[in-house]
């Protein structure tokens, strides 16, 4: 069972401080406790409500077998968001995030798909034919395209929610987000605006100490949702399983089972060949004018 999100762990972790009150957006109002030293100090008893209210919809999320896409690209944020969504084997965003990422899907699984042609190159030895400058270009757009979406390989489709730390940040995928109405998780500081968030979680979203506690929270509800999905094994959540299930045609118990239609054997007479060629080639229609000049 997930551990049970503390007041004192998250005031340990430094979760509780905010910006300066200069910089703050209003709409932080109803999750600010104080004011002190010209700093927002952030309410936690709500922050650690948020919580449990977020890692119960994430859980869910994970145990119906979709993915859940991590975005953090803030030099304090990216190692600990990159190893927490690793040990949750879900899909991750650290460095420049790719515009169009979930609004181009398409155009972006073909970069993706480009990485595994690169690598089918190497084993095959086509690599090897290929001369040298060629093969120091092939390795340089190799290495581009592994940091900037390496992470993202093994998402075949769209995530089904987004987690993202600083949204002021990463607007550009908040928007993204926006436009498909894919669910958003965040950790939100004093000077964002928390109205297009889903699950707002008010938090320091600046220091790594409180980054890695929020980070542990919501990984571990991520990794118990997996869990579940694999001791219970019900695949009913699923979007492919549910997708297949709708496409399936419904069976009729009354109906009698079909008889097997007979398959004809092609013959090998050279007569029957030829006629088979020519009741296969596509029949021309004929124009307005020649019609007329036949009747003519």
């Amino acid at each position: 069972m997930a551990k049970k999100v503390e007041v004192k762990d998250l005031l340990e972790a430094g979760v509780h401080f905010g910006h300066l009150t200069r910089k703050w957006n209003p709409n932080m109002a109803p999750y600010i406790y104080m004011e002190r030293n010209g700093i927002h100090i952030i309410n936690l008893y709500k922050t650690a409500a948020k919580i449990e209210e977020a890692n119960a919809a994430l859980k869910k999320i994970a145990a119906s077998g979709r993915k859940i896409l991590f975005v953090a690209t803030k030099k304090q944020a990216k190692d600990i968001v990159a190893e927490k969504a690793k040990n949750a084997n879900m899909p991750y965003i650290t460095e420049r995030w790719p515009g169009g990422m979930l609004t181009n899907f398409v155009t972006i699984r073909k970069a993706v798909k480009k990485m595994a042609f690169i690598d089918r190159m190497k084993q095959d030895g086509t690599f090897n034919t290929l001369s040298k400058k060629e093969r120091l270009a092939v390795d340089r757009l190799r290495a581009k395209l592994e940091k900037n979406l390496g992470s993202i390989s093994d998402m075949s489709r769209l995530p089904a929610a987004l987690f993202v730390v600083d949204t002021t940040r990463e607007h550009i995928a908040v928007a993204e987000a926006l436009k498909l109405n894919i669910p958003i998780f965040a950790m939100v500081d004093t000077n964002s605006d928390p109205r297009v968030i889903d699950y707002v979680i008010p938090s320091n979203d600046d220091a790594s100490k409180s980054i890695e506690a929020i980070m542990s929270f919501v990984s571990e509800a991520v990794i118990e949702g997996l869990s579940e999905r694999k001791s219970g094994g019900d695949d009913s959540d699923d979007e492919e399983g549910m997708e297949q299930k709708a496409k399936a045609p419904k069976k009729d118990k009354d109906a009698k089972p079909a008889k097997k239609a007979k398959v004809e054997v092609p013959s090998t007479d050279e007569d029957d060949v030829e006629v088979m060629k020519e009741a296969k080639k596509p029949v021309r229609q004929k124009s307005k004018k020649e019609v007329l000049k036949e009747e003519e």
